[in-house]
């Protein structure tokens, strides 16, 4: 299972309302095509950062600015390659702003990097890519 996190901009009750209209009839978790898993992950009562390195999240914190205390959080089967579906769900979730992070990069990632470019040699949900740069890394 690959994971992302979701940090849009706006209030939690807004972003469960716009996932409430896209998959309606369904939560705890919403799915889509029963390949994608999501859910509000919460700092409070979940395990949001709860296995992320310290750096990782100074590195997001520094990117929106404060310290975020609940995200959307997206598990992809690994039964399908999941990037089509992935980009769908976060061009909806950041359509008025926030940052992804991926299992791939600590950076956090804009709507417009993710559509438009790669960071460190990768883009955006890039397990193809970091396979490469992780099987030539180990060559050395």
């Amino acid at each position: 299972m690959r994971t992302v996190f979701v940090f849009p901009t706006g209030e939690r009750a807004e972003t469960v309302a716009s996932l409430d209209r896209y998959l309606p009839k369904q939560r705890n978790p919403w799915t889509l095509d029963g390949n994608l898993y999501i859910d509000i992950e919460d700092e409070q009562t979940g395990y949001l950062f709860s296995d992320w390195d310290p750096e990782d999240v100074a590195i997001l914190e520094a990117a929106v600015g404060h310290h975020p205390t609940w995200a959307v959080q997206i598990d992809i089967s690994g039964r399908i390659d999941g990037t089509t579906e992935v980009h769908r769900m976060i061009a909806l979730l950041l359509e008025h702003g926030g940052v992804a992070t991926d299992d791939y990069t600590p950076h956090p990632w804009t709507l417009p990097e993710i559509l438009s470019g790669a960071v460190d040699g990768l883009r955006f949900f890039d397990f193809r890519g970091y396979r490469e740069l992780t099987r030539e890394d180990e060559r050395f």
